[in-house]
């Protein structure tokens, strides 16, 4: 069913379709949310408020806002509609780098990390493949679990170059602190750009590390995933990452 904004054509009292209108008002405030500005708990305008502000009608807020529940970002009572005291939503790859390009980070607002390895090791072959190395070559390895308050949002593993510790020596550091901007600082010791990147995902059961990582049963069903960050030279950062059940990512893209 086609949405519908609050312009007449001519005055009269037919209202135009506009598809993607409630996309646009959902996509504003996933945003709000995800940057940290409209906090868990906070209030989010009346729908015929968000309907003056959009010039839209009444059903396409509704959907925008039904879209956002599902996704577990709001949650509506009959005193009004609010940003959801946990919110089960994680950022995905897609979204990662956009904050490390925007804003050197690639934890969400309000995320916090804790670095649980960081070493050079020779890698499994299917890494080795990927970053196209020799046998007995070495790779950065790090492993992290990332969340907000008491909720863990994602447990991860990132894999580098083995060059890249030399030029930013706290890719083999497990401190407090450092494991967010990461990600910036080896583009910006490298000289390096990214200019492509793939996500693969997939469902599966929790292995007993991710699990232990999580809290989570042994085998509770997760959503897998791996990215690769290159350019021409080649990988920059490979990452393979695991979400806790029902948790929601969700990226735009261009058709």
């Amino acid at each position: 069913m086609l949405s519908l904004t609050s312009r007449q054509l001519n005055g009269g009292a037919r209202l135009m379709p506009s598809p993607k209108t409630f996309t646009k008002i959902a996509d504003h405030f996933r945003e709000r949310i995800l940057s940290g500005e409209l906090e868990p708990g906070a209030k989010l305008p009346t729908n015929r408020e968000i309907a003056g502000q959009w010039q839209a009608a009444a059903a396409t807020v509704s959907r925008a806002l039904q879209a956002l529940q599902v996704e577990n970002f709001i949650r509506t009572t009959p005193r009004g509609t609010y940003v959801a005291d946990d919110p089960r939503w994680t950022l995905s790859a897609r979204d990662r780098l956009a904050r490390v390009q925007r804003v050197k980070s690639f934890l969400a607002e309000g995320e916090t990390s804790r670095v649980t390895a960081a070493e050079l090791i020779t890698p499994p072959l299917y890494v080795a493949e990927i970053f196209d190395l020799e046998a007995g070559d070495q790779v950065v390895r790090r492993e992290w679990l990332a969340g907000r308050g008491k909720t863990r949002t994602v447990f991860a593993v990132t894999w580098y170059p083995a060059p890249f510790a030399a030029l930013v020596p706290d890719l083999l550091n497990t401190a407090p602190g450092r494991n967010h901007g990461l990600s910036a600082r080896v583009l910006e010791a490298t000289g390096r750009t990214i200019t492509h990147a793939r996500d693969d995902m997939h469902a599966r059961p929790a292995d007993a590390r991710e699990a232990s990582a999580l809290g989570l049963p042994v085998g509770s069903p997760a959503l897998a995933g791996a990215h690769r960050w290159s350019d021409a030279e080649g990988i920059i950062e490979y990452g393979e990452w695991c979400l806790p059940p029902r948790f929601t990512i969700g990226y735009e893209y261009q058709p």
